[in-house]
């Protein structure tokens, strides 16, 4: 009889097909070379080793979003400097896993800054005392250079970055995926399946072009197993700095992001403004939260970060 691996690929055929590693569900599967090749009569061992790399990690949560250019990087940034800023001794990590576009680098200022490799694996960037950043922006030549890559390569990076980054002890790591429910989202569910994934955010925009892929993001964490900490409607509305009108850019004309969430029977942690001047301090590097502590889009992202660590403290305890 086949073992299927917990996790795996829908249609998988079992360790012990002879299909395994062969069929067309096996493409971009990380355990795709392991099952070709008849090794993998067990779970992918890096998953072990990933589990003891990140068991002073408290909180790992994924970033996701089915739909690009919903602001995924810029709110994982905006969650990053949050919880770092909650208490000094909180400390928070980000994983940039969007292999093709890496862009925190840049969003959190630390472009051009160099990672360096020890004897305990490679060390993070560090943005703030208490908020360190790896992505492979670090690792290019130029921010201009284009990782072409396929998928099995770019599951071999992120294999790496979980078990080969040295985060030390971490009470919130925030995983920046790019858009999409492929290679390197199965990658990071399977390889945190033995880690103690604590769950995912996911991020949308209010129209109904961005819900209608944000709804398969959210199946396939069902899919998946993995828990859906809760929904963050970025660029809700658009407020004028100058007379604070308040405008629909994206209008929600099936309800938005509040009515996927009541249909779907998943939490709505907040909705996020669109502001011009956020939009620039992601373009230089700056920190928002410390620019205009009192905007609307920081009182929402407050109250946001508040629903979120309740969430994992509650699923911790």
């Amino acid at each position: 009889m086949s073992s299927v691996p917990d996790n795996a690929p829908q249609h998988c055929p079992g360790t012990g097909s002879e299909d395994a590693g062969k069929a067309s569900a096996c493409a971009g599967c990380p355990n795709q070379n392991l099952c070709a090749t008849g090794a993998a009569a067990g779970p992918d061992p890096a998953i072990e080793i990933i589990k003891e790399r990140l068991s002073k990690v408290k909180h790992k949560i994924l970033i996701l979003s089915g739909k690009g250019g919903v602001g995924k990087s810029t709110v994982t940034s905006l969650l990053g400097h949050g919880l770092a800023a909650r208490h000094p001794d909180i400390n928070v990590g980000i994983l940039d896993a969007d292999i093709c576009g890496p862009s925190q680098p840049r969003v959190l200022g630390v472009r051009g800054e160099q990672v360096h490799n020890s004897g305990s694996g490679w060390s993070p960037v560090y943005v703030s005392d208490n908020l360190s950043l790896m992505s492979i922006g670090f690792l290019l030549g130029s921010p201009d250079d284009a990782v072409i890559w396929r998928g099995p390569k770019k599951n071999g990076m992120i294999k790496q970055f979980l078990s080969e980054v040295d985060w030390g002890d971490l009470d919130y790591l925030l995983i920046d995926t790019p858009p999409g429910t492929s290679d390197e989202h199965l990658s990071a569910v399977q390889y945190l399946s033995g880690a103690g994934l604590s769950g995912a955010v996911v991020v949308t925009t209010p129209q109904e072009t961005a819900l209608l892929d944000v709804r398969k993001e959210l199946q396939f964490c069902r899919k998946l197993g993995a828990r859906v900490l809760g929904v963050v409607e970025n660029m809700s509305l658009f407020v004028c700095p100058n007379c604070k009108t308040r405008s629909e850019i994206f209008p929600a004309t099936t309800g938005g992001a509040a009515q996927m969430c009541l249909d779907l029977d998943v939490p709505l942690l907040g909705k996020l403004p669109l502001d011009p001047i956020l939009a620039r301090c992601c373009d230089d590097g700056r920190d928002f939260l410390q620019e205009l502590p009192q905007s609307p889009a920081v009182i929402q992202l407050t109250q946001i970060i508040g629903k979120l660590v309740a969430t994992c403290e509650e699923k911790s305890s």
